[in-house]
C-alpha cells in the first residue's frame, strides 16, 4: 500500500464473487459450471465443424466461427477465475490482473457487438439481394469486417482499462462483483469519475447503440422481405429464425446497456451481478444453439463428422 496525504492507496482488489458458501449457492454454482461446459463444447464443436466441412465455407458460417471463438474466449475470461475464487474462498486480484481482465473482457465484448451487426447485415444481403450476395460479401469484405470488429473492441478495451486503473483507489478493497467490471471498480475510486463516466456513455453509443441499430434495421428489412414470400411454411420458418436471433441479440445488448449506460448512482451490486451473468455466461451458451446447431447444414456436418470418427469405413455419401 502507498500513502497519498492522509489516504491509503490500495494495491489490489478483493472480488466478493457471485455466490456465498451456502448450500443453495453451491447448487447455483454447479449450474454455472454446467453452462460453462455447454458453452465450451457447443462453441468448440461449431468451430471444428465449420473448419472441417467444406459445405460450411461461406460468409454466414465464417462469421459464426468467429462468434464461437469470441464466446469461447469471453466465457473463459470470466468463469474459470470466478470458480477458482469461489472454491478457494478468496478473490484477491492484483491491479495488473484486474486491468488485464478489463482489457480482455471489453475487447471481446466490443468485438461481439460489431460482429453481430455484420452478421445481421450479411443475412440482409443474402435475402434482399441474393444475386449480388457473393460480390457484396466477398472473402475480402468478410475479413475486413472481422478485422474492424477486433480493432474497435481492442481500442475500447485499452482505453477503458487504462483510464479505469489511472484513478487512485483508497479505503475498501472489496469489489462487490465476480469479475473486474468497470462500474463496480469505479465505486472504489477516491477521485471524481464523472467525466470518465460521460466518456463511457459516449463510447457505449458507438459500441452498443450503433451496432444494435444496424441489427434492428437489418432484421426489419428481412422481415419485410419474408412477408412477400409465397410459401407459408417458408414464412413461418423465417419468422421463427428471426425471432430467436433477435431474442438472443436483445438479451446481449440489453444487459450490456443496463450495465454501461446507466449513471453510477443507479447501480445496484446485486442487480449488476445478475445482469452481467447474462452477457458473460448465458449468451455464450445460447449462441451456438440458436445460430448454428439447429441448422440442417450443421446437423448434417455433425453426422458426417461422427460417421468419419466412429465408422471410418462407412461411405460418407450414404445417409
Amino acid at each position: 500500500m502507498a500513502w497519498v496525504g492522509n489516504q491509503t492507496l490500495i494495491s489490489h482488489f478483493i472480488l466478493l464473487g457471485l455466490f456465498t458458501q451456502s448450500p443453495l449457492h453451491f447448487f447455483l454454482f454447479s449450474i454455472i459450471m454446467v453452462m460453462f461446459l455447454v458453452a465450451l463444447s457447443g462453441n468448440g464443436l461449431m468451430i471444428l465443424l465449420i473448419n472441417v466441412d467444406s459445405r460450411l465455407h461461406n460468409p454466414m458460417y465464417f462469421f459464426l466461427s468467429w462468434l464461437s471463438l469470441m464466446d469461447l474466449m469471453l466465457i473463459s475470461t470470466i468463469v474459470p477465475r470466478m470458480a477458482t475464487d469461489f472454491l478457494l474462498g478468496h478473490g484477491a486480484i492484483s491491479f495488473t490482473g484486474c486491468g488485464l481482465q478489463i482489457l480482455f473482457f471489453l475487447t471481446l465484448l466490443g468485438d461481439e457487438c460489431f460482429l453481430l451487426a455484420f452478421m445481421a447485415y450479411d443475412r440482409y444481403v443474402a435475402i434482399s439481394n441474393p444475386l449480388r450476395y457473393s460480390v457484396v460479401m466477398s472473402r475480402h469484405v468478410c475479413w475486413l469486417m472481422v478485422t474492424v470488429s477486433w480493432l474497435f473492441g481492442l481500442v475500447d478495451g485499452l482505453i477503458q482499462a487504462i483510464f479505469t486503473l489511472h484513478f487512485p483507489y483508497c479505503g475498501s478493497q472489496e469489489v462487490d462483483h465476480f469479475f473486474c467490471e468497470v462500474p463496480a471498480i469505479l465505486k472504489l475510486a477516491c477521485a471524481d469519475t464523472s467525466l470518465y463516466e460521460t466518456m463511457i456513455y459516449v463510447c457505449c453509443i458507438l459500441m452498443l447503440l450503433l451496432p444494435f441499430s444496424v441489427i434492428s434495421a437489418s432484421y426489419l428489412q428481412i422481415l419485410a422481405a419474408v412477408l412477400h414470400m409465397r410459401s407459408a411454411e417458408g414464412r413461418q420458418k423465417a419468422f421463427a429464425t428471426c425471432s430467436s436471433h433477435m431474442a438472443v441479440v436483445s438479451l446481449f445488448y440489453g444487459a450490456a446497456m443496463i450495465t454501461y449506460m446507466r449513471p453510477q448512482a443507479y447501480h445496484s451490486s446485486k442487480q449488476d451481478k445478475v445482469v452481467s451473468a447474462f452477457y458473460t455466461m448465458i449468451t455464450p451458451m445460447l449462441n451456438p444453439l440458436i445460430y448454428s446447431l439447429r441448422n440442417k447444414e450443421v446437423a448434417e456436418a455433425l453426422r458426417k463428422l461422427l460417421r468419419r470418427c466412429y465408422f471410418p469405413l462407412y461411405p460418407i455419401w450414404l445417409p
